[in-house]
């Protein structure tokens, strides 16, 4: 069954990533995978545990993926990032919050966004529009933003992806709000047996530490999928 929800002009299905936007449906593919993916991980409980996220289950949406360190009311920081959201700002973006991807109108709307993913729990599906500009072209947008257990304590986390449909063009390029459609959490099953930390896997790209927003030098952070096929 596909799920669709009318946010004003556009149409937009959960399970297709697509938005009809102007007379043309713009795809999201990315967003429909990360969706499944925690949707699958959480298998029926409130959601799944950030510990049980493995980049191996989001590969073909690693480059857009991002997971969000909850410190404060309205505030969201970038744990670790997929290299368009680099590209977006051109700049490395692990430790910035996440409303430097925002104009300066939308910003506090993405707070309390972040805030109720956190506190419902909710997931957000949020339509976006790409600020104009010289060297500036078009560029449509759409974000998805999930919560996530901590059985490990510290700051909650927020699974996240962010991906465009347009030229890139000038960086940075910053977003304003169109469409927000939160979705509530309804928990079929129980919690998922605890597991020691032998049990735990080891998940490499998702378990960086955050750094201070660092914009100067050549290197950029990302999510990174390792196999080991030995």
């Amino acid at each position: 069954m596909e799920l669709r929800y009318a946010m004003g002009g556009n149409v937009v299905s959960f399970l297709d990533g697509a938005v009809a936007r102007g007379g043309r449906r713009v795809n999201f593919p990315a967003i429909a995978q990360v969706d499944a993916y925690w949707e699958g991980q959480r298998a029926g409980r409130l959601m799944p545990d950030r510990s049980e996220i493995d980049p191996r289950g989001l590969e073909r949406a690693l480059e857009f993926a991002f997971v969000l360190e909850h410190i404060g009311q309205g505030v969201g920081r970038v744990r670790v990032a997929g290299m368009h959201l680099n590209d977006l700002l051109g700049m490395e973006v692990r430790g910035m919050p996440l409303t430097a991807f925002f104009a300066p109108q939308s910003r506090n709307r993405v707070g309390r966004i972040l805030d109720l993913v956190i506190s419902r729990p909710q997931v957000a599906d949020i339509t976006l529009a790409g600020e104009r500009g010289i060297g500036r072209p078009p560029l449509a947008g759409r974000m998805y933003l999930a919560p996530l257990g901590n059985e490990g304590g510290g700051a909650p986390r927020i699974l996240g992806c962010l991906q465009s449909d347009g030229a890139v063009g000038r960086a940075p390029r910053r977003f304003a709000l169109e469409h927000v459609q939160l979705r509530r959490i309804i928990a079929t099953a129980g919690p998922a047996p605890a597991q020691t930390t032998a049990q735990r896997p080891v998940m490499p790209g998702f378990a960086e530490p955050a750094a201070r927003f660092a914009p100067t030098g050549p290197k950029r952070a990302h999510l990174r999928l390792v196999k080991n096929d030995g």
